[in-house]
């Protein structure tokens, strides 16, 4: 939304809306301002959920792999998590096609891959940004 439409909202007039969101981006509240795509629209139909075991564990080995992964524009985010996998990729490609060649292609090559357990999305029921901030 516009300055002047969140202005509006919150009951400010548009320059000490504006003054407060700078202030809020310079003290590090927000991170970055984006534009949602429509991803089906752009081709990419496919969601995967990659949970991903390494098969050492040393701080270089989890750079290394963090460093590889964020490289791959189809991996949208990367999680370290805990339990039986060591990280979870959220995935976009065109199609199933597109995945097995990331997945065989690039991901299982990596030196410290040992094992990928994909599950792939029927399609979001609910999908957003926006944190649970409560009013004060």
């Amino acid at each position: 939304m516009s300055t002047a439409e969140l202005a509006e909202r919150v009951g400010l007039s548009q320059s000490p809306c504006w003054r407060r969101l700078s202030r809020l981006k310079e003290e590090g509240y927000i991170l970055e301002q984006t534009t949602r795509l429509n991803a089906e629209k752009l081709g990419l139909r496919t969601m995967v959920f990659a949970a991903v075991k390494l098969s050492a564990h040393g701080r270089a080995n989890l750079n290394e792999f963090i460093d590889a992964v964020s490289r791959l524009p189809e991996v949208l985010e990367v999680h370290p998590t805990m339990g039986p996998f060591d990280f979870l990729l959220r995935v976009v490609t065109g199609g199933v096609e597109d995945y097995r060649e990331l997945a065989f292609g690039r991901l299982l090559t990596l030196p410290t891959v040992q094992e990928i357990n994909s599950t792939m999305s029927l399609g979001p029921a609910k999908m957003t940004s926006a944190l649970p901030l409560r009013p004060r």
